[in-house]
């Protein structure tokens, strides 16, 4: 099992990464972020995708559906978000936020990749 620094920084050597975050989504307070820059503050993002997560479980619950949420993804002109949550392990309540520079990325490799990382993670 792998930190939540360790975690990060290997989330951060994806193909086209521009920032990373650990977050809690009860709260949206993040556990941890890395990279982002002058263009891209990761605790704002991170808090913002908070709501998604909120949004997206509600409507799920509405519609009666069991299913659990694997991953969200947003695409915009430049950039992909990925949205991961924390499966099992007690951690229903965490998400793994990553950022990618579109022209850059692979989605399939990231989200690959991702997915061990979580996999991985003890938080």
């Amino acid at each position: 099992m792998a930190n939540i620094e360790t975690s990060l920084k290997e989330a951060m050597t994806i193909e086209g990464a521009i920032g990373v975050a650990l977050v809690d989504y009860t709260s949206g307070l993040t556990l941890g972020v890395m990279g982002g820059g002058l263009n891209m503050d990761m605790n704002i993002a991170a808090a913002g995708n908070t709501d998604v997560i909120r949004a997206k479980v509600r409507t799920l619950e509405m519609l009666g559906l069991a299913d659990s949420i694997e991953d969200i993804l947003i695409t915009l002109d430049s950039q992909y978000h990925l949205i991961r949550l924390l499966q099992g392990r007690g951690n229903e309540a965490f998400f793994l936020y990553l950022a990618l520079n579109k022209s850059r990325a692979n989605l399939g490799l990231a989200r690959h990749q991702l997915r061990k990382i979580e996999s991985e993670l003890d938080v």
